[in-house]
């Protein structure tokens, strides 16, 4: 079995995905994939079918050829004559607000016709899309929804990887529904990223019974994500995203999230595609007695979203052929920022996720152990 995945956007994250599976196919092991096998399918059954970008150096390009052009950072994996995307060419999209006004020099929009809803639809149809990716920049709100229409309209599954709330807006969950098929969102968390480690420490704090107080995260980088980012207007869900996943872990979410603050903090060019982030957290334990966490960590920004994904376009996969439909928040927790529903917990989140798999004999491998 294999899921056929399109592509919104083929940018860094893109790019670490489409070389990644074809690392794994070269590997004796699946050292740093979260889950080897779901429903049967390796992460080697991920196969690129569609995709779309609006930039004029990407346009029209094969797409093992389009992952690596200007401004993708991300290095080379995989030489691009061992990509199997070869038949796949990059095809125009919509712009709307999916490119910023200060972005507009580094992507340079194609001056290509511009797919109706009707037409995408039927080019999804078209090409045997199973599931459809959203990743375009952080502040992309008609776009995103645009696409996100679209995948309704064509009965395939959608999957939202940035900070605009679609699994998490009832009105997309319905539409999705209706249209029996479904989407997961929103805004993915890395495999090790920021939010899930500031949101482990924090749910550390509150299961040893001490008091959150207050806590901040700050993330700098140097790829066009970060650079997307200083503009401040298309931050709005973006922060309260990453807000929200930390405060979620703590016994009143409203109370605390007036003194949590996370998101991006600036872009510093030559950190190329290294993200790091800060983390502090202050809290009150035993006596009264005040403690502080402060923690840095440094990744690689691309590959920690291109694990998590790997796993969700499988999942979106098995669960469309056995007809879950609308927007199953266990199906999104584990995996995102700001899910329809959030868990105190990521163990919990996972916990939940693998017994709904079985309701829906959905063999997932390796299942973790819950102590």
């Amino acid at each position: 079995m294999v899921v056929n995945i399109g592509i919104i956007g083929v940018g860094n994250i893109a790019s670490m995905l489409i070389q990644s599976i074809e690392y794994y196919r070269e590997k004796e092991d699946f050292i740093g994939v979260m889950h080897e096998i779901i429903d049967g399918m390796k992460v080697t059954d991920i196969n690129i079918v569609y995709a779309i970008d609006i930039a004029e150096n990407k346009v029209g390009k094969p797409l093992y050829e389009a992952i690596y052009e200007y401004p993708n950072i991300v290095p080379r994996i995989v030489e691009p004559d061992k990509l199997r995307c070869k038949n796949v060419v990059v095809r125009m999209g919509k712009i709307l607000d999916g490119v910023a006004p200060h972005m507009i020099d580094i992507f340079k929009p194609a001056k290509y016709p511009e797919p109706t809803l009707d037409e995408l639809a039927r080019e999804l149809l078209d090409t045997g899309v199973d599931v459809l990716v959203n990743l375009l920049p952080v502040g992309s709100h008609d776009a995103t929804r645009f696409y996100a229409q679209a995948a309704a309209k064509a009965g395939i599954a959608f999957v939202n990887c940035i900070p605009e709330f679609i699994a998490s807006d009832e009105k997309y969950g319905s539409l999705f529904e209706e249209n029996n098929t479904l989407v997961l969102g929103d805004d993915i968390k890395g495999q090790l990223g920021a939010t899930i480690l500031h949101r482990t420490i924090a749910s550390l704090i509150s299961m040893r019974g001490c008091k959150l107080l207050k806590s901040y995260q700050l993330n700098v980088g140097g790829n066009t994500d970060f650079l997307n980012m200083i503009d401040p207007s298309r931050l709005t869900s973006k922060k309260i995203s990453k807000t929200m996943a930390v405060a979620s872990t703590q016994p009143n979410p409203e109370a605390i999230k007036n003194y949590i603050y996370a998101g991006p903090s600036g872009y510093v060019e030559f950190l190329g595609n290294t993200k790091v982030a800060y983390m502090y957290l202050e809290a009150e334990s035993y006596g009264g007695a005040k403690l502080a966490i402060d923690v840095k960590l440094s990744v690689d920004d691309k590959s920690m979203a291109s694990a998590v994904l790997a796993d969700v376009v499988r999942i979106a996969k098995a669960l469309v052929d056995r007809g879950v439909i609308g927007s199953p928040y266990w199906a999104s927790a584990p995996f995102f920022k700001h899910p329809p529903r959030q868990f105190r917990s990521d163990w919990e989140a996972l916990r939940v996720l693998y017994s709904k798999l079985d309701e829906y004999d959905v063999d997932i491998k390796p299942k973790y152990v819950f102590y």
